[in-house]
């Protein structure tokens, strides 16, 4: 038994082509947030089961409360923007058939405004695919699958498709900065001018030339900025509370 569980909160835009792709699932769970917009009616033609639970800014239990509602078998998270291909979905068949694991990594790869960024912060591989039972998500936000037990990695992308405009990617790295902000103080970290000042020019340049992030161009450039720029947010807002 796989079921695939999406996160949703007015995902009209995006929600169709995510449910596509999980056609290949046992079943489909969207965890809704009570969205406004046409997320739940566009849900419902793809058959997924619409569970609305507020999100109530914690990624975490969002996701464990998603765990809940699952009894049996394999899960496997999937985001709205993001899209499983035809060769992932093969994997995926095959890899939950290995009873010496009990969970899997998926690399990931941003496709911004049309250019599929291999480098950079957007290259990364997370634990998505996991047995029910085998562990819960931790962090309020940037959250984990913390899972006990042998794990390996598939080989083929999660096509994930973030950010259409750079208003949008204002509003999400504003939104989340907020979040982690509240985390980092939570966690009992203190307020400090050198985080704001230093941090930065240093995840900038750690990503624009430790991690390649010159060999995807403009669009490289512009995602290691935006990136640099959520984190001075992340520091100013932790430093202004």
């Amino acid at each position: 038994m796989l079921s695939a569980v999406v996160l949703t909160k007015n995902e009209q835009d995006n929600i169709a082509k995510c449910l596509e792709s999980l056609e290949f699932c046992d079943e489909t769970i969207t965890i809704d947030d009570f969205s406004t917009d046409k997320t739940v009616e566009f849900s419902k033609k793809y058959k997924a089961k619409i569970i609305q639970h507020a999100l109530n800014n914690n990624f975490s239990a969002q996701r464990n409360f998603a765990l809940s509602q699952i009894k049996s078998g394999w899960i496997l998270f999937v985001d709205a923007d993001e899209v499983i291909s035809p060769e992932l979905a093969s994997e995926i068949k095959t890899a939950i058939t290995r009873a010496d694991h009990v969970g899997f990594y998926l690399p990931r790869e941003d496709i911004l405004w049309g250019h599929r960024l291999h480098h950079g912060d957007t290259r990364t591989s997370l634990l998505r695919l996991a047995r029910r039972g085998a562990g819960e998500w931790r962090g309020r936000v940037h959250e984990t699958w913390v899972v006990s037990g042998r794990t390996g990695t598939l080989a083929s992308a999660l096509d994930h498709y973030p950010h259409p405009t750079i208003t949008d990617f204002l509003n999400h790295i504003n939104y989340y900065s907020t979040l982690r902000a509240r985390e980092l103080r939570d966690q009992g970290q203190k307020p400090a001018l050198f985080p704001v000042l230093f941090y930065p020019p240093a995840k900038f340049l750690w990503l624009w030339l430790g991690k390649l992030g010159f060999l995807d161009g403009t669009p490289g450039f512009i995602s290691a900025m935006m990136m640099a720029f959520y984190t001075f947010l992340t520091r100013g807002k932790l430093y202004l509370t």
